[in-house]
């Protein structure tokens, strides 16, 4: 008899992370969720029962993540969704530790955790790692250059180490969410600036929430495993690029 599979999902406490936890606890997956804020991690595994189990993780710290790895015997998806963007500043006015925070998160915390997970993903038949990036990753526009560069950065460790894992098992998979509205991104990004964070969704006719985005990971992660996702972009309909949304109501016709 198999045993249950194993996933690993970063940034799991909250808006995206829960999402997708929740999406591979249906699919019939263990999951350890990490992340920094302790009381957000419990929530989300007191809603899920013994399926979920909570640890302390923080990316940016080498010795968080190899306490975190040692508690682990068996690793079958590795999910890199801890990130997020900070300020919205130009490149010549923008703030160097921010950018500096960013990479360490969206970059080096991927890089970490993916260098801590594959000699466990290797003996797993299923083994996959998906990186949750965003259209940052491969757009560029005013405002976002800390970001974006951020993101770019994981893109290309994403499609670097599918080169280099090829002739192996192990799936490289790279989710791009466009727009997708979450309690906390935009507020966290304008530095706790409720107004402004709701000015970014303001007419938006249906932006992506956290559901949408899980529901993408878990379908290219219960693809048979000869089957490689390389690059899924998810975007809502109202936007065509990251800097053009539609604001305003659309016609959506019959959807029954």
């Amino acid at each position: 008899m198999s045993q249950t599979p194993v996933a690993l999902v970063t940034g799991g406490g909250t808006g995206i992370g829960a999402a997708i936890t929740r999406r591979l606890v249906e699919d019939g997956y263990a999951v350890v969720i990490g992340g920094r804020r302790r009381e957000r991690l419990e929530a989300v595994a007191t809603e899920l029962g013994n399926a979920v189990t909570a640890v302390q993780l923080d990316v940016t710290d080498p010795g968080s993540v190899t306490a975190v790895m040692g508690t682990l015997d068996r690793l079958d998806v590795l999910v890199n969704n801890a990130g997020g963007a900070l300020g919205v500043s130009s490149v010549e006015e923008g703030d160097l530790a921010e950018w500096e925070q960013m990479y360490a998160t969206n970059v080096l915390g991927t890089v970490r955790m993916t260098q801590a997970a594959l000699p466990l993903l290797r003996a797993s038949a299923s083994a996959t790692i998906v990186n949750v990036s965003s259209i940052a990753g491969e757009r560029v526009y005013p405002g976002g250059g800390g970001y974006t560069a951020a993101k770019h950065g994981e893109s290309a460790v994403s499609e670097t180490l599918r080169l280099e894992l090829n002739g192996s098992h192990v799936r490289v998979i790279e989710i791009r969410p466009g727009m997708v509205h979450t309690e906390e991104f935009s507020l966290t990004r304008l530095h706790g600036d409720q107004s402004a964070a709701d000015k970014v969704y303001d007419g938006v006719d249906r932006p992506l929430v956290a559901d949408d985005v899980a529901a993408c990971v878990a379908f290219a992660v219960g693809l048979p495993q000869h089957v490689n996702i390389d690059t899924l972009v998810v975007k809502p309909v109202a936007q065509a690029a990251p800097h053009l949304l539609h604001r305003g109501p659309i016609d959506w016709q019959d959807e029954s």
